[in-house]
């Protein structure tokens, strides 16, 4: 016969979350899974009501004490928890009440990195299949646009030659087709592909901000909140610039279009994250690189979109900073993610840190 403390090791050793209460919903074991996503040490919340750790915002938490009395089994699809810290998330959990033992069994399994894995996923897929249309229009648009140039400069020579004075018409067709040339290069993105050698991430940021400072006169205020045991990640210096200094200055512009010279804000942080998955990918260690602000933040509504060619909540915006930035740095094997309430809007790159690091 197996002993209670060894059924205690089993249940530890499980990868599913798995949470004892007795009948009156006070903690008697907590497995190092549910300590792990409930974010709380077992031996401090043993004997204490579970809303100390956890309330489900769309069930009471009588419904545990109710499948108790009627002996009665029910699960949770995408339920979302408030943790005691404040955070939520999702899960789905089964509660097994056992009368005979006055005891009840709750079994937990965190969602929310499916659910964001699963999202990457198709953000990534999507965006490859705009990215090869994209490419593809603006080939299109570029051919013409050669003839158009050429046929203009040659109706200019010829105009010279006959004192006919119409410089200023031909300059406008040059003009006009030099900047949509322009643009059509943007949204094919960089020319070349990324040349990832060791780079210092807080150097790439440095140079960011000296960028931006020179751009804003001292607008706003730029805030460095560094790791500094950071090693040297796999990247290429210069692409990584142009990808981390598209979304600053889209966070300068949006504050400063918002009218928050006096009191605007934006940080730059660095940490690293171990076990992090990045499609269906777990790296060992990432470096994660997030640039915040406390503007008004990203209408919900866009926020799903925003890494989309031509897609912009600003008047003045193409909607092509954040698409080749998110290009950039998938190019480095990373990601770029959003999350963005009335106030704070945050940026996070992860950068996959090579495989020898995460073993040092």
């Amino acid at each position: 016969m197996v002993h209670a403390p060894h059924y205690k090791q089993i249940l530890d050793n499980l990868l599913t979350s798995t949470i004892v209460l007795d009948v009156d919903l006070h903690l008697t074991f907590v497995n190092s899974s549910a300590e792990m996503l409930l974010s709380v040490s077992g031996d401090q919340v043993l004997g204490k009501h579970v809303s100390h750790c956890f309330t489900d915002q769309e069930a009471e938490p009588e419904s545990f004490r109710e499948a108790l009395a009627e002996n009665r089994h029910f699960t949770m699809r995408r339920a979302r928890w408030r943790l005691h810290n404040g955070s939520d998330i999702t899960v789905d959990y089964s509660v097994t009440p056992n009368p005979e033992l006055g005891m009840i069994v709750v079994e937990a399994h965190a969602l929310d990195r499916l659910l964001r894995i699963n999202r990457e996923e198709a953000m990534l897929s999507t965006q490859e299949t705009s990215r090869n249309l994209i490419r593809s229009l603006a080939h299109e648009i570029k051919n013409p646009l050669g003839g158009i140039r050429g046929a203009a400069q040659l109706l200019a020579r010829e105009l010279n030659a006959n004192s006919i004075d119409f410089d200023e018409y031909t300059r406008i067709i040059i003009d006009e087709t030099d900047r949509l040339r322009n643009l059509v290069d943007r949204m094919l993105g960089p020319h070349r592909p990324a040349n990832r050698k060791p780079t210092n991430i807080h150097e790439v940021l440095e140079h960011v901000m000296k960028v931006v400072r020179a751009e804003i006169s001292n607008r706003l205020e730029l805030v460095r909140d560094y790791d500094p045991s950071i090693p040297e990640i796999p990247g290429d210096r210069e692409l990584l610039i142009q990808a981390i200094l598209n979304i600053a200055r889209n966070a300068t512009q949006v504050l400063l279009e918002n009218g928050h010279e006096d009191d605007g804000i934006i940080t730059f942080r660095t940490r690293v994250q171990r076990r992090y998955t990045i499609g269906r990918k777990q790296h060992p260690l990432v470096v994660r690189i997030a640039i915040v602000d406390n503007g008004p933040g990203i209408p919900p509504d866009l926020i799903e979109d925003i890494f989309f060619p031509m897609i912009t909540g600003r008047a003045e915006g193409t909607g092509l900073g954040l698409a080749i930035a998110q290009n950039l740095i998938g190019q480095h094997d990373g990601i770029i993610e959003c999350e963005s309430v009335p106030g704070l809007t945050e940026f996070s790159i992860y950068l996959p840190l090579e495989e020898h690091y995460a073993e040092a």
